[in-house]
């Protein structure tokens, strides 16, 4: 507002000076004496008519003379005459709209510098404002082992780090590194934000718990602020477990489509893991479904250097599930039957099955759950969880039998596993860097075990070998790039697979109702029905 008024004030001042400019410049009027005298002397040397009157411009200044005393012919002979030129109405209108234009646009500078400067002042307050939001804060979680239902093996190897965050100076003692961070890796709902609580909880220890997204703000350089306040704070209350969900989101590959502010967060975060001590008593812990899109800066050594992959739960981890959140339900269901027909439900589905069925209760006024009721919002679950594997009895019997000649394959041709479940498999990644053209042959045959048993067992194919036959063909494709392959070699491959499943029928059909029976196979259970 003062900036405005300064500006009129000035605008004013100048019409002012130009007024009194032009009014010091009026030329005098003379009388016909005069003008003679003048015109005598030779002393006019311009003259301009303008309407009834004639300016007279001389050395001593400007006059002007009534045009009906002049005689303009004598006057033309001594000294040249002009006529002025005549403004017409629409220019005078013209000067008035461009200098209403000029004050207008004066005006509209000063608002824009108002509106910039408010702008300014609006997104600090936001950025204080957001700042003072997200203070980070640790929390004590009362999450301990007990309360994770279905994730047993994961337990078992995250309770050394319980161990070291109770006990950090026995490692060191011991001369013995743990690692820096942990990376929990399995597809949604399996429990990994709640997992990352009960190893704070089991060891006593403060929670600092971040979302990937949240690092990569709107404002430039806020993500990577937030990284450093996060270790800041974890370092000042160590022991302690630093918790970043997501990570992916902040920790993709960088590449062509990078984002800058992204990869800032993410050169921090690296920074930050490089820069505590081994044993520095924060351990941090992080959450993907993604880790193929992870960027291989955060999978080095030094880093996330341990990867706990957790899959969905089979039978008896349903079950267990199951129990948990039916505990202080009215109920009369066997849970058996329930557990057999979520076959690919996560631990959330399973909470949100549980949760429907007793709104399916409540819908039919009882006060207990039956059944009926799971059944009734079975699908409803279904297809509010994307892609659940969910299978009839019918497919049950044939996906055992095809994961059981993958596990049978992969047992004959030393293909390392950690397990083979009804619906997936774990083997585990090549332990050489240098591969062997018989080692990558015999994870081809693996891949083609389950279709060539389908044409077997059942003289059909089926569309669940179209994941393991785009990994045998992808294999295929590595193994043409260091001359290793020829074009009969998938057909050759899958030769000697049929020869070796041929004899072994009976053990695929074994191991097949091991898998419809608990869902997972281990090397200990191949071993035992071979030998048998």
């Amino acid at each position: 507002m003062k900036n405005k008024k300064i500006i009129l004030a000035s605008f004013l001042l100048l019409c002012v000076f130009v007024v009194v400019a032009l009014i010091k410049n009026q030329p005098d009027y003379i009388s016909k004496a005069a003008y003679e005298e003048l015109l005598g002397q030779n002393l006019i040397e311009n003259v301009i008519i303008e309407n009834n009157e004639v300016l007279l411009k001389t050395k001593e200044g400007n006059f002007l003379i009534a045009k009906e005393l002049v005689d303009l012919n004598t006057l033309w002979q001594k000294t040249p005459i002009e006529h002025a030129k005549d403004y017409n109405i629409s220019e005078i209108v013209l000067i008035v709209i461009l200098l209403v234009f000029l004050v207008s646009y004066v005006l509209f500078l000063n608002k824009r510098n108002k509106d910039r400067q408010n702008l300014l002042s609006l997104e600090k307050n936001i950025l204080e404002k957001t700042e003072q939001n997200t203070t980070i804060q640790d929390v004590v979680s009362e999450v301990k082992f007990k309360d994770v239902a279905g994730v047993d093996e994961a337990k078992v190897e995250l309770l050394e780090i319980v161990d070291f965050l109770k006990n950090p100076q026995k490692y060191k003692d011991f001369g013995v590194k743990m690692p820096k961070g942990v990376l929990l890796v399995g597809p949604p709902g399996v429990g990994k934000t709640l997992i990352a609580k009960a190893v704070a909880g089991e060891a006593g220890v403060p929670f600092f718990y971040q979302s990937g997204a949240s690092f990569v703000e709107i404002y430039v350089g806020m993500g990577a602020k937030r990284v450093r306040e996060l270790f800041l704070k974890a370092k000042s209350k160590a022991p302690s477990i630093i918790f970043i969900d997501e990570i992916d989101a902040v920790g993709k590959s960088r590449g062509d489509f990078s984002n800058v502010e992204r990869d800032n967060t993410l050169n921090q975060l690296l920074t930050q893991m490089d820069g505590f001590e081994d044993n520095s008593g924060v351990i941090v812990m992080a959450a993907t479904n993604k880790i193929d899109l992870m960027d291989s800066a955060l999978l080095r050594s030094g880093r996330f250097d341990r990867r706990i992959f957790i899959s969905l739960p089979d039978f008896k981890d349903r079950m267990h599930i199951l129990q948990n959140y039916m505990k202080a339900k009215k109920s009369s269901v066997e849970l058996e039957k329930i557990a057999k027909a979520s076959v690919g439900f996560s631990g959330a589905a399973l909470e949100t099955l549980v949760n429907e069925a007793a709104i399916n209760a409540i819908r039919r006024k009882s006060d207990m759950i039956e059944e009926n009721d799971f059944f009734a919002v079975l699908n409803k679950v279904l297809m509010g969880k994307k892609k659940i594997f969910s299978l009839s009895d019918k497919e049950r019997k044939i996906q055992a039998t095809y994961q059981a000649a993958k596990a049978l394959s992969a047992f004959y041709f030393d293909v390392k596993f950690e397990k083979i479940t009804l619906i997936e498999d774990r083997f585990k990644e090549y332990e050489n860097t240098i591969k062997s053209k018989s080692e990558l042959l015999n994870k081809i045959k693996v891949f083609l075990a389950g279709s060539v048993a389908m044409e077997l067992i059942f003289n059909e194919s089926y569309t669940n070998a179209q994941s393991d036959l785009l990994k045998a063909k992808e294999l295929f494709g590595y193994m043409e790039s260091f001359a290793m392959a020829n074009e009969g070699l998938l057909q050759e491959q899958k030769q000697e697979v049929k020869e070796f499943l041929e004899l072994m029928k009976e053990k695929v059909v074994k191991l097949a109702n091991m898998l419809l029976e608990n869902e997972k196979i281990e090397k200990q259970d191949i071993e035992k029905i071979i030998m048998e």
